[in-house]
């Protein structure tokens, strides 16, 4: 038999619409630290630990769909796997609106569990769908990506935000579990395929590049970078709130501030990284951080919180991009399924940051929340250096 021929509608596949879909995978990752002020957390007695539990459960679903993932896309194809995750989300979210407070913190759990695995396997497939268009021009696809996915994070802020006393919490989860509707909808009338992986390093390459000190320096750097990004992302609104008094619409409105200063920042160091010095980039970015980070520490007023977000978004814009670039440069060969294998990565040790803050804001208070992202912010200047100079050495 001969080779046939690409239907229309695959030569799409990899192009906008799957692009799109990291749209719905900041959304659903975003949605935790909007929801947790609508389902009460900051309130006294602070359930803490509940907090803790939800962003360890959201972790142990995304580790989770890395294993069937793969089982999934062999036996039914990318396309089933893409409105697989999108519908697993939006029933996870429907079940979260009928078991919001007062019932147990632990029915929540066993929701964000499964809304892990929704997310958790629409990000294998959205990484597998970009193959294409990541192979053909792999700097636009990667910045579109992150735009997308901004871009929802923003969104599923500014949804609660806006619903917060028009709204029940039921309701307002509702109106959020449309959004993975509308995207298992579009992708079920798309064919997807996954691409061939072409010079995809063999097992044993893997391995090697694995057990040198740049690929440790790395994954430990993204791990790191996450854990920073998302223990503010989970926990501004509940800081703030507690610490300084604003409304809970007030403190999801500096949120997404954060997020939009982080998707603005980025966008503008994508567009800088040829015109200026990595290593003045990089000071000034960690300066901006660790600025954001003492001010929201101090700060209480209304107007110290949202400079304070909006610096800590504009530090950590630029590290991502950093990396992203070092890593494409580093390791030219690997097919994008090796970066969903980065992203989950430095996703899960994202997650168990703001996990790890909720345990230690029980013991010491809300206030130790500023505490991992001041430290992250160091280490991260600390393990970019590292990997400057251990290119220079190597001379790779």
């Amino acid at each position: 038999m001969g080779s046939q021929p690409i239907p229309a509608r695959e030569h799409f596949a990899g192009g906008g619409k799957a692009l799109a879909g990291f749209l719905l995978s900041g959304f659903l990752l975003a949605l935790l630290g909007a929801i947790l002020p609508a389902w009460g957390y900051h309130r006294d007695p602070p359930d803490f630990v509940a907090v803790g539990n939800y962003f360890l459960s959201l972790a142990l679903g995304i580790v989770a769909a890395s294993f069937l993932a793969r089982r999934i896309m062999a036996a039914r194809g990318l396309s089933f796997l893409l409105v697989s995750g999108c519908a697993l989300s939006c029933v996870s979210l429907a079940y979260l609106a009928m078991v919001s407070p007062p019932l147990s913190a632990w029915w929540r759990a066993a929701g964000i569990v499964s809304l892990g695995i929704g997310a958790g396997l629409l990000n294998m497939a959205l990484f597998s769908a970009i193959s294409r268009k990541y192979q053909a021009d792999p700097a636009d696809t990667v910045n579109l990506g992150g735009a997308w996915y901004g871009l929802g994070c923003v969104t599923a802020t500014l949804l609660v935000a806006g619903t917060f006393y028009a709204y029940t919490v039921p309701t307002i989860l509702i109106f959020m579990a449309i959004v993975p509707a509308i995207f298992a909808v579009m992708y079920s009338r798309e064919t997807y395929q996954e691409a061939p992986k072409g010079t995809h390093p063999t097992l044993r390459q893997a391995f090697q590049d694995f057990r040198s000190l740049g690929a440790v320096l790395f994954a430990l750097l993204l791990f790191i970078q996450f854990a920073n990004e998302l223990s503010i992302a989970g926990w501004l609104p509940l800081l703030l709130i507690r610490r300084v008094g604003l409304s809970p619409a007030a403190a999801l409105g500096d949120l997404a501030l954060y997020w939009l200063a982080l998707m603005a920042g980025r966008l503008v160091a994508v567009a800088m990284l040829p015109r200026v010095r990595h290593r003045w980039l990089l000071f000034g970015s960690v300066g901006g951080a660790l600025f954001g980070c003492v001010i929201l520490y101090m700060t209480g007023t209304g107007f110290g919180a949202a400079t304070g977000a909006v610096f800590l978004g504009a530090g950590y814009a630029s590290v991502f991009p950093l990396v992203s670039e070092a890593i494409g440069r580093r390791f030219p060969y690997y097919h994008p399924g090796f970066f969903n294998g980065i992203f989950s990565f430095a996703l899960v040790g994202g997650l168990l940051a703001p996990a790890t803050l909720g345990y230690a804001a029980s013991v010491w208070g809300v206030g130790v929340v500023v505490g991992i992202p001041l430290t992250g912010t160091c280490l991260v200047m600390v393990l970019i250096l590292l990997i400057w100079l251990e290119s220079k050495v190597t001379g790779r």
